[in-house]
């Protein structure tokens, strides 16, 4: 699957991290956002949305680039430096769905840095349930005038172009009446809330957003008037993928620290891997790590191949999700009273594995989707 060039890509990213991200992260975490400078040096690198053609500021690179960049990320433990949301989760709405204007006039930022992206879809009465949303736009004249709330939005707080799922027809039924609209930064009547403080993911910016009578014009709807359920759900694939390749890169990322301490760290005179439960448990964690990357590869191949996945992907974010935080748990414990202490990765890695089984659908959803899917529900 990769080449010889994603290799060399793979390298390069690691240079990277290494240079101008991993020496940073502790102070991120204390300031609880990352500092536009690292976005603007990862643009500047072509390490942002390097899937995008030339023509609008990428290079063309196929999806195994974004895979390798999120491997990374997750490996360094720089998940909360959250490159994949922008590039392979909200561009791509801009991407497929804009028109030629909206892509000249947005995208070159989104691949340099200068502009940062989220999508606005969860309400505090609304998170897996996209269609009970109730923020609400009406058309008036050449604007949208949108009113409403937003929660738990990703890079809430510095994104300059927010995609808003909102009704546009309160008549129509739920999953038919949404629209998705681009709302600038400056935007009149556009608010960001509190910046949210979170168990984990500390230095990614989480926000509630606020619309009161907000305007917009009319050529920031994104794709078709009311459609705006059917192109969320047509993207949940490759977010979804996005978030098994996360969550399965931290597990293998926690196993390699865990196995180096429990070789090194000594108790009662052995190696704490040397005790029959530690090495059992240690190998039970191997084993479904490498159940997950198998399951992960081949899904990787097939979205690469252009293949409907939705019904093993949801698998595989809702089991890898899982998979992941089991494997954390236990790393934690095999590292003992040093697996609660901040200096140690382990305990990072442990409070950021966590949401990856919440968001972008909870577990919950993803079981209830195959479930669906295979006929076993109505």
């Amino acid at each position: 699957m990769y080449q010889a060039e994603h290799r060399i890509f793979r390298e390069a990213f690691r240079r990277f991290l290494d240079r101008e991200v991993v020496p940073h992260i502790d102070r991120w975490e204390a300031d609880g956002i990352v500092p536009r400078e690292a976005w603007a040096k990862l643009g500047a690198a072509g390490f942002l949305c390097p899937w995008l053609p030339a023509e609008y500021g990428g290079s063309g690179a196929d999806f195994l680039y974004s895979v390798v960049i999120a491997e990374e990320l997750a490996r360094a433990g720089a998940v909360g430096l959250m490159a994949p949301l922008h590039s392979d989760i909200v561009v791509p709405y801009l991407y497929h769905l804009g028109t030629e204007e909206q892509r000249r006039r947005w995208l070159p930022g989104c691949a340099s840095g200068e502009i940062l992206t989220a999508v606005a879809m969860s309400e505090p009465n609304a998170g897996s349930d996209l269609a009970a949303l109730k923020t609400w736009a009406r058309r008036e004249g050449d604007e949208y005038v949108i009113n409403g709330s937003k929660i738990f939005i990703s890079n809430g707080i510095q994104a300059d172009l927010v995609v808003v799922a909102c009704r546009t027809d309160r008549d129509a039924p739920p999953s038919r009446g949404i629209s998705l609209i681009c709302v600038e930064a400056d935007a009149p009547g556009f608010k960001r809330g509190r910046k949210l403080e979170k168990m984990g993911l500390r230095s990614q910016d989480t926000a509630e957003l606020v619309f009161d009578e907000c305007r917009v014009p009319a050529g920031n709807l994104l794709g078709q008037e009311n459609r705006g359920f059917y192109h969320m759900m047509a993207h949940l694939q490759q977010e979804r993928l996005m978030c098994a390749v996360m969550a399965q890169a931290m597990a293998e990322a926690m196993l390699d620290m865990t196995v180096t301490y429990a070789t090194e760290r000594k108790a009662f005179g052995r190696p704490v891997a040397a005790f029959q439960h530690n090495a059992f448990k240690i190998v039970d964690m191997a084993t479904e790590i490498k159940m997950g990357r198998a399951f992960l590869d081949q899904l990787i191949r097939r979205h690469l191949a252009g293949d409907d996945i939705v019904t093993d992907v949801s698998m595989a974010k809702a089991w890898i999700a899982e998979m992941a935080n089991r494997v954390a748990y236990h790393c934690v414990q095999l590292h003992g009273g040093y697996g609660y202490m901040e200096e140690y990765p382990i305990c990072r890695f442990y409070r950021d594995v966590r949401p990856f089984a919440i968001f972008a659908g909870t577990t919950e959803i993803m079981k209830l989707i195959v479930a669906r899917n295979m006929g076993l529900l109505g």
